[in-house]
């Protein structure tokens, strides 16, 4: 199957899995709250172990006051392009979880796992908006966790950018050779039947 995105598939799947990629160029143009609102309520309604819901995100929408210390949480080359976003997001996972016989707070296996999924779903209703998500790694755990007030009992997992696609012009020369969606490894070297394979 193929779509207007380069990539292809090596099994018929729905069109939003290769169109949603990670830009780095974005326009600048605000993007209105209720809108961001609809990305986390799809967020929301990702799966989870025992139902837990361990995720939970942190926003910040360029020019409101937080906009600056969102930025500076951010490492510099990552800082360069991610400035253009209409919404910066830091996710958080609640690394404990109740006991289903004592109630009492444990710690979770899956809270990474299911906050991934998560932020899936958020990816993709963003997409199917018309909007552009990025992931971001290089970012500040230790500040975020102090500027924005995260308990330790929550694991900072990642930074997401959000915005409209951009001119990949106006990214750096070495950003804009990277400006496209990239590809994925072949089936057979992620699944395995019966046993794994290095």
């Amino acid at each position: 199957m193929t779509s207007a995105s380069p990539r292809t598939t090596e099994h018929a799947i729905a069109a939003q899995f290769i169109e949603r990629w990670s830009p780095r160029s974005f326009t600048s143009e605000a993007i209105p709250e209720s809108t961001l609102l609809t990305f986390f309520e799809a967020a929301r309604w990702a799966p989870s172990a025992s139902n837990h819901q361990p995720w939970r995100f942190i926003y910040s929408l360029r020019d409101s006051e937080s906009w600056e210390i969102f930025i500076d949480l951010l490492a510099e080359n990552n800082r360069a392009w991610a400035q253009r976003a209409a919404a910066l997001v830091v996710i958080v996972s609640k690394s404990t979880a109740p006991a289903r016989a004592t109630g009492i707070e444990a710690p979770s296996r899956s809270h990474a796992f299911d906050t991934g999924a998560a932020w899936a779903h958020l990816a993709l209703q963003a997409n199917l908006s018309g909007w552009a998500t990025h992931g971001i790694g290089g970012f500040d755990r230790d500040k975020a966790r102090e500027l924005l007030k995260i308990p330790e009992q929550f694991a900072v997992q990642a930074a997401v950018a959000i915005g409209r696609r951009g001119d990949k012009a106006e990214l750096p020369a070495e950003l804009q050779q990277r400006e496209q969606p990239n590809g994925r490894l072949p089936l057979q070297q992620i699944i395995f039947a019966d046993r794994f394979v290095e």
